[in-house]
């Protein structure tokens, strides 16, 4: 049975190295990993102020699950299964769009932003149509952060909106807008997409658009600060005290890491030449050298915070080789494109990151088909992200997916 072949494949891992083969190919497994990943814990899904209106929503897919999470008339946002009561139809079949109420191309059945059923054609007088509303999913929204979760009872997000909101909400992502969307699909299973955005060991030999700006250390004792890192924390750290914003490492253990650090010396963005992207900073600021708050949290997004813009990255697994990575870059809410930020300059590091990464974990996928593919050790110095978020996912494979125990004989 699949459960205990991958209690046995996991039995298998040595501590340190990267996972069997299977764990990145296999499609029975990849639905395992949505059963008790993707369907079991917290799903980032977009920033609110992506449905800023009432009636505003957005669609997405988790595994065979098709959401549609929305804006309320009374301002709040709620999710639900983007399946009609009906027959099952898709309901909402754009990737986003605005209704006053959601209706059903197939039988118009006809659905209240709370989800209620308020009018079903041509059914009988009996027809009980309280009986009939959407299926909801569960919704927290953490500084301007929309997260879903399948789960019949969710996880505590309760130790993770106290960890990072210091950090995120002096940004104030609520006064946000959205500037850019970018969408592509990588040819590689979802926890490569991951483990590569969870090192910069790949970086000086992919990543020469990000490396402007970008400092390779992950934390301030990290072996990577040498004399001249170190100098440019303790500044940066002492001018962040100075403004009361948050820069240690947040507690996360290994659900979520969150961190403020500076960028390479004379930089204040990820920008070609380091200046600011938007010269209408987010908030209330009036300091543009704040580094970035880099915020991961398994098992789907990663954000940096800046002084001037946001960009969230969202990880969707497809099938075991194919994974979308959704990027969104948020501005002032008051800021003009073409006055205050232009959207090449805005997006151009990213796009050729995002890129270069798509490369590297297509190539990667190709290499663990080859026979002679057996799991490699990691680096302890450049891939402690790595290996904490392996040890995550076998954990958490090994507790959800326990095998049954065997029934005693009579």
């Amino acid at each position: 049975m699949l459960k205990e072949r991958i209690a046995g494949l996991l039995d298998q891992r040595r501590p340190g190295h990267s996972l069997p083969r299977d764990f990145y190919v296999d499609d029975e497994i990849f639905r395992a990993d949505m059963q008790a990943v993707f369907e079991t814990d917290w799903i980032f899904a977009c920033n609110v102020v992506e449905i800023p209106r009432p009636g505003d929503y957005l669609t997405l897919k988790v595994g065979d699950n098709p959401v549609v999470v929305l804006r309320d008339r009374e301002g709040g946002i709620a999710a639900f299964h983007n399946s009609c009561r009906h027959r099952g139809s898709l309901i909402c079949q754009k990737e986003r769009g605005r209704a006053n109420r959601l209706v059903c191309p197939y039988h118009q059945w006809v659905y209240e932003l709370d989800g209620s059923l308020i009018n079903a054609r041509q059914m009988p007088e009996d027809f009980d149509r309280a009986a009939h509303g959407l299926v909801p999913v569960h919704v927290e929204v953490i500084c301007g952060m929309v997260y879903i979760c399948l789960a019949d009872e969710p996880p505590s997000l309760a130790r993770f909106r106290a960890g990072v909101t210091p950090y995120i909400a002096p940004h104030m992502p609520d006064r946000t807008k959205v500037a850019f969307t970018s969408t592509i699909v990588e040819e590689a299973n979802w926890k490569l997409v991951i483990e590569n955005n969870r090192e910069c060991y790949h970086c000086a030999g992919n990543h020469p658009e990000l490396l402007v700006t970008l400092v390779e250390f992950a934390l301030p004792d990290d072996p990577l600060v040498k004399a001249q890192f170190q100098g440019l924390m303790d500044r940066s750290a002492a001018r962040w005290d100075g403004l009361g914003l948050p820069h240690k490492p947040a507690e996360g253990g290994v659900e979520f890491r969150c961190i403020r650090l500076p960028f390479n010396e004379g930089c204040l963005s990820f920008t070609m030449d380091g200046k600011p992207a938007c010269n209408k900073l987010l908030a209330d600021f009036t300091e543009p050298d704040l580094g970035s708050v880099r915020m991961f949290r398994v098992p789907n997004n990663w954000n940096h915070f800046l002084s001037d813009h946001i960009l969230h990255f969202r990880v969707l697994p497809l099938s075991a080789n194919r994974t979308e990575v959704r990027t969104t870059w948020l501005v002032h809410e008051d800021a003009v494109e073409g006055v205050d930020y232009d959207l090449r300059r805005l997006t151009e590091v990213w796009l050729a990151t995002n890129d270069e990464d798509r490369q590297v974990v297509e190539e990667n996928q190709k290499g663990i088909l080859s026979p002679a593919y057996e799991p490699g050790p990691y680096s302890a110095i450049q891939e402690e992200g790595v290996i904490q978020f392996v040890d995550w996912y076998c954990d958490v494979m090994a507790n959800r997916l326990a095998p049954e125990p065997a029934m005693a004989a009579e």
